[in-house]
């Protein structure tokens, strides 16, 4: 624990509600993704139009949000989360209630996914994650698994609540309300409680200088890498390689995961149902990590956490497999998913700093978002071309578990705090 830093008791005190506001800012986020199936039926039933167009709506707000996640970093390391996250969220609100407006044009469906992807950057994980990380240290990664299962939430309540408005209101209107009332709520607790570490520097500024002083106050540089620096730094290329291998193995296998079951003799009731207990686990992981990350060495943590994927790729083979470990193997599973990028926000803090944090996570998570995509075709194409997902599940026992060790290589991170010190 670093010199000076506040208790965790402190901490949650002062900005319990800062968790709050990002926990529900990245839920919205995840709104739209997690309702997109439950309006394929009604859409398909008045448009005529197929599950490949339907389905490709998310996979382009992906390739969206993956170009334009560093721009966004940079833009959030200008002018702070709060003047780049509040419009966002008005932005997004209306991109999602557009929806509704759908006339069956194809090119329509396709356009609007495009400009959810262009506004919906505003509010991925690197806004809430910068907002978060530069307020905690001692307390920082339960804060920040806190955050990150707001994901977890949506994912959860979404589905019946998307379901109730659909086939009582009907599909336009299911669009609207997710929109307005996600978001509505969600923008109110973000103009009340959404201020990071530049917001704070400002307003503490204005209230003990003059106008004048202010604004030189609120300029003073925050510790950390600069790019350059971290473009060369070998702890941070350990994380990124690490992080996009671990992402693309493991969203494969959460896209395949149902039929990977079913195909080893277990029933669509019971896939189902392990599935959902997989998700169940994950935000387990994200607070245990959290807890864990804040007590111990940030690197060995990450990297056992994330090796442990590896366990369920090896159990999952054929020959191995039995009902038991399949449970077992489904447990890791979700606990190590729901730890990937709480993790790669937790270590990008601790070995880059705050002064470029939002540029340098914004290029992490551009690699997790494209990872996230190639993942689940990398595992298609094996299964085409060899009849089965014998040789995924080895690609993946073995990368995760050499992604793992990349992250236990790393080297202790620098004091940011006492860096600061010396140069004040």
């Amino acid at each position: 624990m670093q010199q000076n830093s506040p208790s965790a008791k402190q901490e949650w005190q002062n900005n319990w509600t800062l968790v709050l506001a990002a926990s529900l800012g990245f839920s919205f986020f995840t709104v739209l993704l997690a309702a997109t199936g439950l309006f394929m039926g009604p859409l398909a039933e008045e448009f005529g139009w197929s599950r490949t167009l339907l389905s490709s709506g998310p996979s382009i707000a992906t390739i969206m949000t993956a170009l334009l996640g560093p721009f966004l970093g940079m833009l959030i390391d200008r002018f702070g989360t709060r003047r780049v996250a509040l419009p966002g969220l008005l932005l997004t609100t209306a991109s999602i209630a557009s929806f509704s407006l759908l006339n069956g044009t194809q090119a329509q469906w396709i356009m609007l996914w495009v400009i959810f992807g262009v506004v919906s950057v505003t509010i991925k994980s690197t806004a809430w994650t910068t907002a978060v990380v530069g307020v905690f240290q001692t307390s920082r990664g339960l804060a920040l698994g806190l955050t990150l299962a707001g994901t977890a939430v949506a994912q959860s309540v979404v589905p019946p609540l998307g379901n109730f408005l659909v086939t009582e209101f009907g599909w336009r209107a299911g669009f609207v309300w997710l929109a307005l009332g996600w978001g509505g709520i969600t923008f109110i607790m973000c103009v009340l409680f959404l201020y990071d570490l530049r917001d704070r520097q400002r307003t503490q500024a204005k209230q003990t200088s003059s106008q004048a002083s202010a604004s030189t106050a609120s300029q003073t540089p925050l510790p950390g890498l600069t790019i350059p620096q971290a473009w060369r730094d070998s702890a941070l290329w350990r994380l990124a390689i690490s992080n996009f291998v671990v992402m693309m193995l493991t969203m494969g296998l959460s896209v395949h995961l149902f039929p990977i079951l079913t195909e080893a003799g277990v029933s669509r009731a019971n896939a189902a149902w392990l599935v959902g207990l997989a998700g169940l686990a994950g935000i387990a992981g994200k607070l245990i990590t959290g807890v864990l990350l804040d007590r111990y060495r940030p690197n060995w943590v990450g990297g056992l956490t994330l090796a442990a994927a590896s366990v369920t790729f090896a159990l999952l083979l054929d020959g191995i497999r039995s009902p038991g470990l399949i449970l077992f193997a489904l447990l890791v599973n979700g606990y190590a998913a729901g730890t990937k990028t709480h993790i790669t926000g937790f270590l990008t803090a601790s070995y880059a700093g705050m002064k470029n944090f939002g540029t340098i996570y914004g290029v992490m998570a551009s690699l997790m978002a494209l990872a996230a995509g190639m993942g689940p075709m990398l595992a298609g194409l094996i299964y085409d071309g060899t009849g089965d997902y014998r040789w995924f599940l080895i690609a993946g026992a073995v990368g995760c578990a050499l992604g793992g060790v990349l992250i236990m290589s790393m080297p202790r991170y620098p004091d940011w705090q006492q860096a600061e010190t010396s140069e004040q």
